[in-house]
């Protein structure tokens, strides 16, 4: 990744590590901390941009498009809006995806001017499509943290259902005895990622509030634990649809440099079999060059919903495929 270490009480907590390696502020005691000041890049020193996210347009939404604009938080991607009450500012902006498909959407902090209480939110989304973890959905990711908590954590909640905005999310808690912070978790399931979001305090009335203003979202009807695989205004998404059985023509893409590194893609593929959008979550620039040109020319067998052709999104991994993981130490709460 391309920024240094998170430094969080707990960081992104168990929930999606996709902190482990973003520059973001720290959390100590509960409270956010400033961001460190600009480094100033040395005289006659040339900073070349490694692997990174990019799209094959800019029309269609991708899911790290999220915008704070005028104290509301949207993204289009997700389907996603929430109107920000007072007391709860944008943070600063997330890292980009990771190899394996995790987001942080936005960061906020929060302050109770009646307690004084200072925490956090973080909202991210885990691509299921590219996960290194044992789960298929939001629900099975949570169960999976849970029973990965490390020693020195403690549930306070086990995972429940419960409801965001009318729509159907698990929720569940744990809390750090030594340093006194609370995490709150709900979790959700839209276009086959799992959307979380992790509030953090010492101050659990600020969390119960916090948790209640969340009911202003506005969210997608899909969203579901076990459900939330598009459908209706998006592209119904479907793991491995890439494979041989729904391939009518293939070009493999003609890479100039072999440089190891995994590139994951997300494509949506039009009712007529072919590619019309493909998202690189990390690639180098004359990697998305050539895997665009590939793509460009594969051709798909229509995929038929209730008798009519629909569009589908999919997942491809190029290059070098992960290693199967585990939820690194500084997503349980430990920082580098």
């Amino acid at each position: 990744m391309h920024y240094g270490t998170v430094k969080m009480a707990a960081g992104f907590a168990v929930c999606l590590a996709c902190l482990a390696s973003a520059q973001e502020p720290a959390l100590s005691g509960g409270e956010v901390s400033n961001t460190n000041p600009p480094t100033k890049v040395p005289a006659g020193v040339i900073l070349v941009k490694g692997a990174w996210s990019s799209a094959s347009d800019s029309v269609i939404p991708v899911p790290e498009q999220s915008r704070v604009t005028k104290g509301v938080l949207s993204n289009p991607y997700f389907g996603m809006s929430y109107t920000l009450p007072p007391g709860l500012n944008k943070g600063p902006d997330g890292p980009p995806p990771s190899e394996s498909g995790r987001y942080v959407l936005a960061q906020l902090r929060a302050a109770d001017s009646h307690t004084g209480g200072m925490g956090s939110i973080l909202i991210g989304a885990q691509d299921m499509f590219f996960t290194p973890l044992p789960a298929s959905n939001a629900l099975q990711l949570v169960n999976y943290m849970k029973d990965n908590l490390q020693a020195d954590y403690q549930l306070e909640e086990p995972p429940t259902p419960t409801k965001i905005a009318e729509r159907p999310f698990t929720f569940f808690a744990y809390g750090s005895p030594v340093a006194q912070l609370h995490w709150y978790v709900v979790a959700t399931q839209i276009r086959c990622h799992a959307v979380e979001i992790v509030l953090t305090s010492r101050d659990t009335q600020l969390l119960a509030s916090l948790l209640r203003d969340l009911d202003k979202m506005t969210l997608p009807a899909e969203a579901s634990p076990t459900a939330g695989r598009g459908g209706a205004n998006f592209p119904v998404c479907m793991k491995d649809y890439a494979s041989n059985e729904n391939i009518l023509a293939k070009v493999e893409p003609a890479f100039t440099e072999q440089r190891g590194n995994p590139v994951p893609v997300r494509i949506i593929i039009s009712q007529k079999g072919k590619v019309k959008h493909i998202h690189f979550l990390s690639a180098f620039p004359e990697q998305a060059k050539a895997v665009t040109d590939a793509l460009l020319q594969w051709r798909f067998k229509p995929y038929l919903q209730n008798g009519h052709a629909v569009e589908v999104e999919t997942g491809i991994m190029f290059g070098r495929t992960p290693l199967p993981g585990t939820i690194p130490p500084t997503a349980n709460g430990r920082s580098d």
